[in-house]
């Protein structure tokens, strides 16, 4: 039997979490229970407390199918009841919510709504709301919602993801396999993991606290009743819960909720403008280091924040901030969950210097501008949706090294451009010997017919060269 992640993605139900059981945030005042009183503890409590904030989520789309042109003869219809099939299907997703804002701002799971049109979110006391989607993430699969006329609601207070430690106790809120809200305990298994693979940035939160199908978009509470993690996805042979589980920390969902607030519709973020790669064992040693930690500088955008902060290729990256980072995850989260504005400390390794360098924080320019084009000649690259290459676009769809050409943002299914194998994240950097510049150039270069074209793309880091029938 495989084993595979999944995303705990159908009811997310609202569960309240966590129990004011008082466990303090200072390391040294931790200690094990010293008495039978101790053990007997409730809690309760917290879960009263947190409860009415988590909420249910429950969205809906209708499929469309194409209408039967046998159904326009009356004879036809007559023979089979007068009538076409059926209404067309409506694909279902359930999920839960927490809110974040008492005017209705509710944070969930990206993948709860994806591709949903009709959304509706019920309360613990089973007040039912229709819900906007004002804001979707999904590099890290979460999203924002506003409740249609939803005022003073109850609201789960944020707490600081940065401050866990493994051996935590934490609760876990949502709707199982649809038994209804449930509230599951257990402790901060792991911190920082990686391989997940459910958003741009792998950082989350592991936990042997049950969470199973259902539980997508719930709250993951402390012991002082606060908001920790987003529950987001499990490890599972079988589909339920074998206590690995995992939640996208609450530092990061803070920038999704200023975002939100601020009324905007995507998320900006810091911009490195630098290359990076992580250290093997060999590197380490080569670069005189104790372990193999921190990321390397493989390479500087001219101009970047990072070339007018000092950086050098060769130079390793500890530490942002003073939190140290020993791989390109770490370095992704730290960086990305900085405000803009103002600076950020990086500490830097150089041979045998140490070096602090100051990080503007602003956010990746988006020069030149998509002009988004959506090729529909009869080329190999009909159905394709190109953009402009921007330090915006990189950014966005996680593209290092390439400096020019058009950037694949989307495939049509079925379409020339599937069926010739080009992807999204693709850069076509080169037709028929000549480079590529623009959306528009590429568009015109691939309007008139021929027999064969000569295309380059750059997928990922590696230039493929490919000779595709017109």
């Amino acid at each position: 039997m495989t084993t595979r992640l999944r995303a705990v993605s159908l009811p997310l139900l609202a569960l309240p979490v966590l129990l004011a059981l008082g466990a303090p945030s200072r390391a040294e005042d931790r200690q094990l229970p010293t008495s039978k009183g101790d053990v007997v503890l409730s809690f309760a409590p917290i879960v009263k407390r947190v409860a009415p904030a988590v909420v249910n989520v429950y969205a809906s789309r209708v499929e469309k199918r194409p209408r039967n042109s046998l159904m326009d003869d009356p004879i036809f219809r007559q023979f089979f009841g007068g009538h076409d099939r059926p209404g067309n299907p409506t694909a279902q997703s359930l999920g839960s919510g927490v809110v974040v804002d008492a005017s209705g701002l509710v944070i969930t799971n990206y993948h709860v709504i994806d591709g949903m049109t009709d959304v509706r979110v019920a309360m613990s006391d089973k007040h039912e709301y229709p819900a906007d989607i004002v804001l979707r993430d999904q590099r890290t699969d979460l999203a924002v919602l506003r409740l249609k006329g939803a005022q003073n609601l109850p609201v789960m207070e944020l707490g600081d993801s940065d401050a866990l430690e493994v051996g935590d106790i934490v609760l876990a809120v949502g709707d199982p396999f649809g038994v209804g809200q449930t509230v599951t305990q257990g402790i901060v298994s792991g911190l920082a993991r990686s391989q997940i693979g459910k958003s741009d940035y792998q950082y989350f939160i592991q936990t042997d606290a049950a969470i199973n199908p259902g539980n997508s978009g719930g709250a993951l509470v402390d012991m002082k009743g606060r908001l920790i993690g987003i529950n987001s996805a499990i490890y599972s042979q079988s589909g339920g819960s074998v206590g690995i589980g995992f939640a996208i920390p609450v530092n990061m969902v803070k920038s999704v909720i200023t975002a939100a607030r601020a009324g905007e519709k995507a998320v900006r973020r810091p911009w490195l403008g630098a290359s990076l790669q992580g250290i093997t064992r060999d590197m380490g040693e080569a670069l005189g280091l104790d372990r193999p930690a921190g990321v390397l500088v493989s390479e500087i955008v001219d101009g970047g924040p990072a070339d007018a902060a000092g950086l050098k290729r060769g130079d390793v990256i500890t530490a942002v901030d003073g939190a140290p980072v020993d791989d390109p995850d770490a370095f992704g989260y730290r960086l990305a969950t900085k405000p803009l504005g103002g600076t950020a400390g990086l500490t830097v390794r150089r041979g045998n210097q140490t070096l602090a360098l100051a990080l503007k924080l602003i956010p990746p320019p988006e020069v030149p501008a998509r002009d988004a084009v959506t090729l529909r000649n009869d080329s190999p690259f009909s159905g394709a949706t190109v953009v402009n290459l921007s330090p915006a676009v990189a950014d966005e769809m996680q593209i290092n090294g390439a400096r020019s050409g058009v950037v694949v943002s989307a495939v049509a299914d079925d379409s020339n451009a599937a069926m010739t194998g080009i992807q999204k994240g693709d850069v076509i950097v080169g037709l028929d010997r000549a480079k590529v510049t623009s959306t528009r150039q590429f568009e015109k270069a691939t309007g008139a017919r021929q027999d064969f074209w000569h295309v380059t793309i750059d997928r990922g880091g590696q230039i493929i060269d490919s000779e595709v029938g017109g």
